[in-house]
């Protein structure tokens, strides 16, 4: 697979993750790209599993507020900016979330 595909791949899924990030982990130099984007879908898939978490606990005890899993849609809007990002072999940050996860998951690096 191309740097490009597998770096499309890190936001398809956390089995479109774990393919690219097996991909590139027999490769002695680690393209920056497909690096990039592999730290970028890890770190939107974990808001969004905590997101979801939160957000299940509080629509249980407060059942009013449950129309916020309207945000969630967010997370679907961020995945196609870092699939489009991956396209044009960008190494742009997500909007609201991407500049945190840019210096996290050493094991990735």
């Amino acid at each position: 697979m191309t740097n490009k595909t597998l770096a499309i791949l890190s936001y398809v899924t956390i089995i479109g993750w774990l393919v690219s990030f097996i991909q590139t982990k027999d490769q002695a130099q680690k393209n920056q790209l497909v690096k990039y984007h592999l730290k970028q879908g890890l770190g939107l898939f974990i808001v969004a599993v905590i997101f979801n978490v939160v957000l299940s606990v509080v629509a249980s005890i407060i059942p009013a507020l449950s129309f916020l899993g309207l945000v969630g849609y967010a997370f679907w809007v961020f995945l196609i900016f870092g699939i489009i990002n991956a396209n044009n072999e960008e190494l742009k940050p997500l909007p609201l979330i991407g500049k945190m996860f840019e210096d996290k998951f050493a094991f990735l690096g």
